[in-house]
């Protein structure tokens, strides 16, 4: 499964989101919380409650940047595109220290 986070179409970029969290969620998932109910019906709960620890981890870092950012005056169509930027990246970094966690591992169990 692909956890890195897609660019942001033209489209997700000019939309005004109605809170932040929904902002965060197009930022990460590429989607807000409706639209995953949506694709999600039978599923309980929210898009969060079904990221990866990795995601997670990301998203909780990407709630203090949004905050700096607001202090520093960013528009919302600003902030997300940043915020994008950063969740592909993070991810990225987080992705690479499982899989080289996982090949350290593999190998001890294999000696």
């Amino acid at each position: 499964q692909n956890l890195i986070p897609q660019e942001l179409t033209p489209a997700q970029k000019s939309f005004v989101y109605a809170d932040e969290a929904d902002m965060l969620n197009v930022a990460m998932f590429g989607k807000t919380a409706r639209e995953w109910r949506e694709e999600n019906p039978n599923l309980k709960g929210n898009i969060r409650d079904y990221a990866s620890i990795n995601q997670l981890i990301c998203l909780s870092n990407m709630e203090n940047l949004n905050a700096v950012f607001i202090n520093e005056g960013l528009s919302q169509s600003e902030r997300l595109v940043k915020l994008n930027k950063i969740a592909i990246q993070q991810m990225k970094v987080l992705e690479n220290v499982d899989d080289k966690r996982f090949l350290k591992l593999t190998y001890s169990e294999n000696s």
